[in-house]
């Protein structure tokens, strides 16, 4: 990533990729109540990337990292295919799923050092199966994560954090997957999706937060989260808190699905758009994050701001050192 971060700034790019959020489809086998893609692709839920697109994307954009995501990605047809594809490019995949699936792709899918198996939960069984609508769903995802650690794959999770969830939850569960030798430890707050605000706006109201409420959150559980092997970096952690700002940096982590390039960023779909060249140069990049567009008032997920922190880490001595630090942990 070092070396690919200096020939972007030699060359004097502005804007360049880290992660493409790759949405190879929308349908999925849950109804989580922070989702807004089942919302807003209610119409385009039965379309699909081919195996084509997706790989032409990738080579389009070029960012050395692909977040498989969705949709639940491992109810597409071809997702061996595509993962083995994507990591025979030299990619470095992360493939993110609910679970529910993944004890029976497990012995489909191939090992691979550039492959992480990124699994969703929000909290220990009772809060994880209650948020995403299914009994059952947090019993199945560790099954998965059990069998896909035997298997030899690289095993992250992925926690969001809403109003009522208990950071005290959080570390518990952080220390049972860390039992289960689960490699890293992804968190953050939720984002208010529009698709979500509009459709139940009073279900909205009740589990996503303000800035200020996620960075008193965030401040209380420093210590407990202190104790875990969190991918996020240092630095994110900072500005969850409230310690730093960050700007958004969300050009860096486009997303392409079967509507196209979405713009402006994974969380926000005004538009969408043929190319990625027209994604990037169609967007006034700085009207978005803190103070610009009104609907960024309260977002501080990493899919914005771990970018910036990442890019920030380069410009100083003392926080390439942490870095330096964190990546070796």
């Amino acid at each position: 990533m070092t070396g690919y971060l200096l020939r972007k700034r030699m060359a004097g790019e502005k804007f360049f990729p880290l992660v493409l959020m790759l949405e190879p489809l929308h349908a999925c086998n849950l109804s989580c109540a922070g989702c807004g893609r089942i919302r807003e692709y209610a119409d385009t839920m039965h379309q699909r990337l081919s195996i084509e697109q997706c790989l032409a994307a990738a080579t389009e954009c070029g960012a050395p990292i692909v977040s498989v995501c969705g949709g639940e990605p491992l109810i597409y047809p071809e997702i061996e295919v595509l993962v083995e594809s994507l990591v025979m490019r030299r990619k470095h995949v992360y493939l993110c799923t609910n679970g529910l699936l993944l004890a029976k792709k497990a012995h489909s899918l191939r090992p691979s050092k550039r492959l992480f198996i990124n699994v969703h939960l929000d909290g220990m069984e009772d809060t994880h199966d209650r948020l995403v609508g299914r009994r059952g769903a947090f019993a199945e995802a560790i099954r998965g994560i059990v069998d896909a650690k035997i298997a030899g794959f690289q095993v992250c999770t992925n926690t969001t954090v809403y109003r009522d969830t208990d950071m005290n939850e959080v570390a518990v569960l952080f220390g049972y997957l860390g039992e289960l030798g689960v490699d890293g430890l992804m968190i953050s707050p939720a984002f208010g999706y529009e698709s979500v605000c509009q459709s139940d706006p009073a279900g909205a109201a009740n589990i996503f937060m303000t800035r200020d409420e996620v960075r008193e959150k965030f401040r209380e559980a420093e210590t407990l989260l202190r104790r875990s092997r969190l991918t996020a970096s240092p630095i994110y952690l900072e500005f969850l808190r409230g310690e730093r700002e960050l700007p958004c940096a969300a050009w860096a982590n486009p997303t392409y699905n079967v509507r196209g390039w979405r713009g402006p960023c994974y969380l926000l779909g005004d538009s969408h758009y043929e190319t990625y060249r027209e994604l990037i140069d169609s967007t006034e990049w700085d009207r978005f994050g803190p103070g610009g567009d009104t609907r960024c008032a309260h977002c501080l997920v990493h899919c914005g701001f771990e970018p910036a922190a990442v890019l920030l880490a380069h410009k100083g001595v003392r926080d390439v050192l942490r870095m330096a630090v964190w990546q070796m942990t």
